[in-house]
């Protein structure tokens, strides 16, 4: 089924992912799918929960057995399943409080549905004591446990590794959605101007501290690593007026420090209907954009000349494992880059790739791409 010359495909497919996608020299759409460990349940008929924690030698053996599939069906080994890929318990750095943590939420697992972040935060007098109280958190203090010097020290000097920086973070209209609740937000534009705005201020300076101290434990200083990027599928929920006054201004401020460059990777995913704010997106210079399936890429590249394009086959059009359906929405969006005259679409799904999406899905975007996407 979808007969393709792998080697080649994979050939030219490297070569479409030079200069963000945009290389003048590439000859076929850029994919973008690469699976995740998710979907190995459903694909190997084995039980166990995509969204919770497998054990680190069932998840290694897992994978090697899924890309074994792969391997034959679209001719690579797509999930990590060397053993370095996964550290032991002995490697892990101390646990790091999150940024809903700070603004008093909690962060709680359910089986098959993943983490949610939850807050008892719903009135105005509420929010603006929780603010208040932000205000005067020692955030470096609250952030790490108490061993965490230790810790850091004795896995650098075991094993040389350096903890992370902070580079990716739940975007600001989800995180005070998670909060305050999304009516509330909405009705706090209106009823009480002034916190809306010190709630998104309040954000901004947060993630910026953060991410500065996080930078320190990294061993960075002025020299820090470049590139930034935002979960934010809550924007949808507010108008473009809202969103200008709230999530704008953080986001902004984030860039104008970590990605004040052309270079500088600027992104953001959000895999809902968010059209109407394309207007003000488009003046955050994104590098690359995830936005929903009823985004499509005439849309966003009407503002966004120079993004990267990560999208637009609905995931739940590819978890059908309908392969008309699949290759009619490849089918469409290649013809759409092509015609408006650019480059720049890097072929996935707009939004995650969850349990139940299959290897042979995966090669049918290969062969539509094969057939309706060459330069």
């Amino acid at each position: 089924m979808f007969d393709l010359d792998l080697q080649k495909f994979w050939e030219k497919d490297k070569e479409s992912h030079e200069n963000n996608c945009f290389s003048p020299n590439s000859k076929q759409v850029s994919l973008g799918i690469r699976m995740s460990d998710e979907c190995v349940f459903a694909e190997l008929n084995e039980p166990g929960d995509p969204w919770g924690n497998t054990p680190r030698e069932h998840r290694i053996k897992l994978n090697r057995r899924y890309n074994d599939i792969a391997e034959k069906v679209v001719g690579r080994r797509l999930l990590a399943e060397k053993e370095d890929q996964f550290p032991t318990a002995d490697m892990q750095f101390p646990n790091v409080k999150q940024i809903g943590e700070v603004f008093e939420g909690t962060y709680e697992s359910a089986p098959f549905t993943g983490q949610w972040l939850h807050s008892p935060i719903n009135t105005p007098k509420t929010l603006e004591q929780m603010l208040d109280r932000v205000d005067k958190l020692n955030l470096e203090e609250f952030m790490y446990p108490k061993n965490w010097e230790s810790e850091k020290t004795r896995i650098f000097e075991k094993y040389g590794k350096k903890p992370g920086v902070l580079r990716w973070i739940r975007g600001p209209v989800t995180l005070a959605m998670s909060i305050y609740g999304e009516e509330n937000l909405i009705f706090l534009f209106y009823d009480e101007p002034e916190l809306f705005e010190r709630f998104s201020q309040s954000i901004s300076r947060v993630i910026l501290e953060m991410s500065a101290i996080t930078d320190k434990h990294a061993g960075f200083t002025d020299n820090f690593p470049r590139g930034y990027g935002f979960a934010d599928d809550n924007c949808a929920l507010l108008n473009p007026e809202m969103y200008e006054k709230f999530g704008y201004p953080v986001i902004k401020s984030v860039f104008d420090k970590y990605s004040p460059d052309k270079n500088d990777r600027r992104y953001q995913h959000s895999d809902s209907d968010m059209a109407h704010l394309l207007p003000i997106l488009s003046k955050l210079n994104f590098s690359g954009v995830n936005f929903g399936p009823t985004v499509l890429i005439d849309q966003i590249r009407e503002y966004m000349p120079d993004a990267c394009i990560d999208g637009c086959l609905a995931p739940f059009t590819f978890m059908s494992n309908d392969y008309d359906k699949i290759i009619a929405e490849v089918k469409r969006d290649c013809e759409m880059i092509k015609k408006i005259g650019g480059k720049g679409l890097n072929l996935t799904t707009a939004g995650s790739i969850n349990n139940g999406s299959s290897i042979m899905s995966m090669k049918a975007v290969m062969w539509a791409i094969n057939e309706y996407g060459q330069y």
